[in-house]
């Protein structure tokens, strides 16, 4: 999403990383602050714009708009759009997103577990 110098020494060493390590490329795709937390809201079901907006707390209509356009583009999420009036967008994960939902989840579980060991050291 950030916007660097194709030739900037930073975007030559990014594309050697992403091109050399899996979980580089993967990391790459799915980061952002607002992109995990989209996929993870939509593990469930299908939901509208709307609703995300809703569920997201402190996401702007730009950055939900923008993070659900890249998501699209990577394939992660799939968007189906109703000829209805008023029209009627819908976002659902596709297969190749679903596969990631025992990832998150066990990344989730080490972030409160590591979190909890943070908060008892420091206290």
């Amino acid at each position: 999403m950030s916007k660097r110098k194709p030739t900037s020494t930073n975007s030559i060493n990014r594309e050697k990383l992403i091109d050399f390590c899996g979980m580089m490329y993967a990391v790459d795709m799915l980061g952002g602050r607002w992109k995990l937390i989209i996929l993870y809201k939509l593990e469930k079901k299908t939901l509208r714009f709307s609703e995300l907006k809703k569920i997201i707390p402190g996401i702007t209509d730009r950055m939900l708009t923008l993070h659900l356009q890249e998501l699209e583009r990577d394939g992660l999420v799939e968007r189906t759009v109703y000829a209805e009036v008023p029209p009627r967008v819908d976002y659902r994960l596709t297969a190749s997103a679903q596969a990631l939902i025992p990832i998150w989840q066990q990344l989730e579980q080490w972030g409160v577990a590591h979190k909890q060991c943070r908060e008892e050291r420091d206290s």
